[in-house]
């Protein structure tokens, strides 16, 4: 595991509240693969709140990436949805879990929001 996805992982408590605005509740168990070693993450999600441990679990979901796209997604250089579609990871369970998770991760660089670009767009033509 790198000291990046330990440091995301550490950091979800405290976003939790911004991120988990809606109704979302279940446990996401997440597996990171590397070679032939697996570590486990279990994310406990309800509105506003987060936890998450080193441990397997009885989960509602499982998401299976591996380290080294993990780390692309918590820099935003990848996306969790395209790369489950792309069979890049698996999930199984409640995809509503992976939805709300997915949150967490940073836009890609150099993403704006579209609201800011139509703004400028009628600014110029003004």
């Amino acid at each position: 595991m790198t000291e990046a996805t330990q440091r995301f992982f550490e950091s979800l408590p405290e976003r939790a509240p911004t991120v988990l605005r809606g109704l979302v509740a279940g446990t996401l168990q997440i597996d990171l693969g590397t070679g032939h070693q697996t570590e486990h993450w279990l994310v406990r999600m309800r509105p506003g709140a987060v936890e998450s441990s080193r441990e397997r679990g009885p989960a509602y979901a499982v998401w299976y990436s591996s380290s080294t796209l993990f780390d692309r997604l918590i820099t935003g250089e990848a996306q969790a949805l395209a790369a489950v579609l792309r069979n890049e990871s698996t999930f199984s369970g409640d995809v509503v879990l992976l939805l709300a998770f997915r949150r967490f991760f940073p836009d890609p660089p150099g993403t704006r929001d579209p609201c800011e670009v139509a703004r400028e767009a009628v600014g110029r033509r003004s």
